[in-house]
């Protein structure tokens, strides 16, 4: 007890409830937030960020385009679009249409159309197939293993040639 009242530092009395009221419990660390809304807190903000930087560049013209490892860290499905500004909301509903992907259904053989789930085997071709039709035979794969390995013997085995020596 007294440690504490010379340093200064108390110790919380009980557990601190997120300031979002979403039932879990909050950390000094985080802003008395929980982990999972401390993230989204960050990534609005990153957002923000993201939004204001691309408004700037239309609203100056500048041709410089960001690099694309800096807008795949935008998940559309966790974003929520709360703007009172018309502009960013359209800023970001125009990164979000470069991200959005079709959903993928079950994994299915490509041959047979069966499902393998997680059992399915991944050919060069970049096909999936199930066990009856993953060898390149079965299944009539377009991918060219013989020039595939004179490449590969090639890369390994590279040309030596000495050099010419000097004569005396």
């Amino acid at each position: 007890m007294e440690s504490s009242k010379e340093t200064g530092c108390q110790a919380p009395e009980g557990p601190i409830l997120c300031v979002n009221n979403c039932g879990f419990f909050g950390s000094a660390t985080t802003m008395n937030m929980c982990s999972k809304c401390h993230k989204d807190m960050i990534l609005k903000q990153q957002q923000a960020k993201l939004a204001a930087t691309s408004i700037e560049n239309i609203v100056n013209g500048s041709k410089e385009r960001e690099p694309v490892s800096s807008i795949a860290v935008i998940k559309p499905e966790s974003v929520e679009l709360k703007s009172d500004s018309p502009q960013t909301s359209s800023a970001l509903g125009s990164v979000q249409s470069l991200e959005i992907k079709p959903k993928e259904g079950p994994n299915r053989c490509f041959t047979c159309r069966k499902r393998v789930g997680l059992t399915g085997f991944n050919c060069k071709c970049g096909d999936l197939f199930c066990s009856v039709h993953r060898y390149s035979d079965k299944h009539e794969c377009p991918f060219d293993y013989q020039s595939a390995a004179r490449d590969a013997i090639a890369k390994a085995n590279p040309l030596v040639k000495a050099d010419k020596l000097d004569k005396i």
